[in-house]
């Protein structure tokens, strides 16, 4: 008996070793995995600066269109209060035309709204053109009111432009108020 007691004593301290040797794998493992090498915070840390300054770059061209975008429209809301002049001016010549008495006035007149315009025109300002039989574009045109189309072909299109329209760039500041055919 006592060599199988001898037997089973050594199996179970080499079992005891094993697993204390196993354990301690482990713990070195973990110590090993816990503390990163120095060339893995370089790359981390280089990684964040990246990325912060991608951030950086991405603000400094969202705010450049954002200005860029500003001083396009940033005399909208003068334009906005100078178009029914414009108006004006274009009713005063049409009525002025009427008048074959008035040349001299008409010519001042005319003049001047050329002059100003063109000044308009300098600032971005520009005429969105409707003709009487374009196709009624809700994006584009503003429908005051439908009247019965004179002709089969007219129905659905621009009748009559009550109000001229215009832009500021690229954006209508104010839509042309037309009559729709039905």
């Amino acid at each position: 008996m006592s060599q199988k007691e001898n037997i089973k004593e050594e199996e179970l301290n080499n079992e005891q070793e094993n697993a204390q040797v196993d354990e301690n794998q482990e713990i070195e493992a973990e110590v090993v995995k816990e503390e990163p090498t120095t060339e893995e915070l370089v790359q981390a840390e280089k990684d964040k600066f990246l990325r912060l300054f991608a951030e950086f770059e991405n603000y400094k061209k969202r705010t450049s269109r954002e200005r860029i975008e500003l001083f396009k429209t940033a005399g909208q809301e003068l334009m906005t209060s100078l178009l029914p002049i414009v108006d004006d001016f274009e009713r005063a010549l049409a009525h002025i035309e009427d008048d074959k008495e008035a040349e001299e006035l008409r010519k001042g007149v005319l003049l001047i709204y050329q002059k100003f315009y063109n000044t308009l025109e300098q600032k971005g300002l520009s005429k969105v053109e409707t003709k009487e039989g374009d196709v009624f574009d809700a994006e584009i045109h503003e429908a005051i009111t439908q009247i019965p189309a004179p002709s089969p072909d007219l129905k659905g299109k621009v009748i009559d432009c009550v109000e001229n329209g215009y832009k500021l760039g690229d954006k209508i500041i104010r839509y042309p108020k037309v009559v729709i055919g039905q």
